[in-house]
């Protein structure tokens, strides 16, 4: 019987062979130009990102005062991103795990991956499964830190779906994971990360 069902489940979910087209839209609607301005991507992405109460950053030293002075002391790196990020969070005193036990997730309290890019207009961070080490990783620990370079910032939403990959699974972070579904009072990290970095490298 349990097998009928996965079974089922696994026929219904696979991948379609012939996807959708993505509809058309008048990409001229769709930006917020005081939200623009500015040349310098990083500079929007920076200002739009702090609004909804991202953190940007552009050094590991910067990421390992603050993990040091909110006490997040013990997390997780993308091997990728060990000699980049945390080889230097190890050398300022953190507990750095290069291997996800997703029996363990309550242990991390910081989760380092690389973004597949931001995107400058609405302050957003880009992660999907091709370039995310541990989906996990990303939204458990209390401080996910999102790694990027500068090239990979678009500047509008509309730019960013243009670029869309082949990934099955995109999740875009604005922010802190926020919900207000209590008596609409805005609440953070309940869903996921109480503290979302972009660290810019």
């Amino acid at each position: 019987m349990k097998e009928a069902i996965f079974s089922k489940i696994q026929s219904a979910t696979a991948a379609l062979k012939n996807k959708a087209p993505l509809p058309d839209y008048d990409v001229t609607i769709t930006h917020s130009p005081p939200k623009l301005e500015g040349t310098d991507l990083w500079e929007i992405f920076t200002r739009n990102f702090a609004a909804v109460h991202g953190r940007a950053m552009t050094s590991a030293g910067e990421l390992a005062e603050f993990l040091k002075s909110t006490n997040q002391l013990h997390g997780y790196c993308d091997p990728a991103l060990m000699d980049a990020v945390g080889s230097k969070l190890a050398a300022a005193g953190l507990t750095v795990e290069t291997e996800y036990d997703r029996t363990r997730y309550d242990d991390y309290q910081f989760g380092i991956t690389s973004a597949s890019g931001a995107i400058a207009e609405s302050g957003s961070v880009i992660l999907d499964d091709d370039r995310t080490s541990h989906r996990l990783a990303a939204l458990s620990p209390w401080v996910h830190v999102a790694v990027l370079e500068k090239h990979e910032i678009h500047r509008t939403i509309s730019d960013a779906i243009a670029a869309l990959g082949e990934s099955p699974n995109i999740v875009w972070c604005t922010g802190p994971s926020k919900t207000a579904d209590v008596e609409g009072i805005l609440i953070e990290g309940v869903h996921g990360p109480g503290e979302q970095i972009a660290l810019l490298v």
